[in-house]
Order: structure tokens, then C-alpha cells, then sequence
């Protein structure tokens, strides 16, 4: 798909008549982009990722609600400190995160 550089419209394609090449026009403006007949080999890059930052620092970590009620799924330690995120649609109820005191594992209940 190509776009008009000058209104953002979709060109159309138009089939070759006579000796005038087929070319993409924009059906709202004048713009006119011949198509050359040698094709163009575009190189792929490859996408950096970058770092992300977690959404809870140590220092929020340090200072997030207690709970006694869990157990962790990994040490079976029972304390551990949540937070609750509305990560679905509003009628939806939270999602609570837990992380063990002990070995600092995170889990999700819904």
C-alpha cells in the first residue's frame, strides 16, 4: 500500500495504457507516482530492544501492603507484600500481585 505524501490518502492503482507506464494516483489530489519496473530489494534491520524498567522499584517494593493469608509458590513462605493493579476492563475485578518477603518470587492472582 502507498500513501499521498500530500493528503494521506490511499493510491489507487492505475493499469498501463498505451506507452504511459502503471502508476499509483491519488483520487482527491493531482499526485501521480510512476512505477519503475525494476524492483527494489529493501534490507530488513533488526529491532534493538530496549531495557524495561519494572513497574515497581525495590523502593516501592519495600514500602507495598503485608499479608499473612498467602503462601509462596515456590519457598511455601507465608508472608508476603501486594499490590493491586486494574489491568482488565473496569467490570473486570483487579489483579493482585504478590511477592515473597523471603525469596522475592512474584505471582498474579486474578
Amino acid at each position: 500500500m502507498e500513501f499521498c505524501p500530500t493528503c494521506g490518502n490511499m493510491l489507487l492503482y492505475e493499469l498501463p495504457h498505451m506507452e504511459r507506464p502503471a502508476r499509483f494516483y491519488c483520487p482527491t489530489c493531482p499526485y501521480v507516482c510512476q512505477i519503475e519496473s525494476k524492483v527494489k530489494i529493501k534490507r530488513h534491520l533488526r529491532l534493538v530492544k530496549k531495557p524495561i524498567d519494572p513497574i515497581f522499584s525495590e523502593d516501592d517494593r519495600k514500602n507495598l501492603n503485608k499479608t499473612t493469608g498467602v503462601n509462596c509458590p515456590d519457598c511455601n513462605h507465608g508472608e508476603a507484600s501486594f499490590t493491586q493493579v486494574q489491568t482488565r476492563s473496569a467490570d473486570e475485578p483487579m489483579t493482585v500481585f504478590y511477592t515473597c518477603t523471603k525469596c522475592n518470587r512474584t505471582w498474579t492472582e486474578n
